[in-house]
C-alpha cells in the first residue's frame, strides 16, 4: 500500500508543473493579446461650426425646402443635418424601425404631431413606414429653442413654413455603402461609310465624215 502512494505521488511534481506551464502560457497570451488592441481611429473629421457659420448655412437653405448634412454617410451610426421647409403645408407620416430622431429648433414654428397609429402604412423601404396620417396622436406647437426626441417605432408628422432645424438621425446599425449604379456602355458609332471617288469619263474621239 505504501508503495503503491509512494509511486502515485512521484506523479504530483510533474502535474503541478505542468499546470502552472499552462497558466503562465495562459497568461502570457492575455498580455500579447491585450497589447495588441489599440483605440480605434476616426472614421469622419470632426465638426465645429460656430454660431455665426450655422446662422448663414440656415439662411442659405430658406430658398425652398431643402437640407444639408453636417456629417453621415457609409459605416456612420449618426446623421446631423440642417433643414428648413420653405412650405410644408402638408406631409406624410413617418415611422422608423430601426433610427431615432432627435430634432433642435432654429427658426419658425410647425405643427408636429407625435404617437398614435399610423393609417394605412406602407413600407417604402426596409423599415421605413409612410402614411397619410396619424390617428390617435398628440399634437404640439414646436418653436424655435425647442428640443424634440422621437424613438424609434415613434409615429411622427410635422407640418409648417419657413421652419429651420437641426435634425440629428441616429441608426441602430451603420448604413451600408450606396448601391453603385453601372454606367450603361454607349454603343460606338457606326463607321462612316468611304465615298468611292467616280472615275471621269473618257474623252470621246471625234468620227471623222
Amino acid at each position: 500500500m505504501k508503495q503503491k502512494m509512494l509511486a502515485r505521488m512521484k506523479y504530483i511534481p510533474a502535474i503541478v508543473a505542468v499546470g502552472f506551464g499552462l497558466a503562465v502560457s495562459s497568461s502570457a497570451q492575455s498580455v500579447v493579446t491585450a497589447a495588441q488592441r489599440e483605440p480605434t481611429t476616426a472614421t469622419r473629421p470632426f465638426v465645429v461650426m460656430p454660431a455665426q457659420s450655422l446662422s448663414d448655412l440656415e439662411r442659405k437653405l430658406r430658398s425652398d425646402n431643402q437640407a444639408e448634412d453636417l456629417i453621415g454617410g457609409e459605416g456612420m451610426q449618426v446623421r446631423v443635418a440642417v433643414q428648413h421647409d420653405k412650405s410644408k403645408p402638408t406631409s406624410a407620416a413617418e415611422l422608423h424601425d430601426a433610427s431615432d430622431d432627435v430634432y433642435y429648433v432654429l427658426e419658425g414654428t410647425a405643427t408636429l404631431t407625435l404617437g398614435g397609429k399610423l393609417d394605412s402604412p406602407a413600407e417604402i423601404e426596409p423599415g421605413e413606414w409612410r402614411s397619410p396620417r396619424i390617428n390617435g396622436g398628440q399634437t404640439f406647437q414646436i418653436t424655435k429653442g425647442d428640443l424634440i426626441v422621437v424613438p424609434r417605432g415613434t409615429p411622427h408628422q410635422r407640418t409648417g413654413k419657413d421652419f429651420s432645424l437641426i435634425l440629428i438621425k441616429i441608426f441602430a446599425t451603420p448604413l451600408p455603402a450606396a448601391p453603385t449604379q453601372t454606367a450603361t456602355p454607349t454603343p460606338a458609332a457606326a463607321p462612316t461609310p468611304t465615298a468611292v471617288p467616280t472615275p471621269a469619263p473618257k474623252p470621246r474621239t471625234p468620227t471623222m465624215p
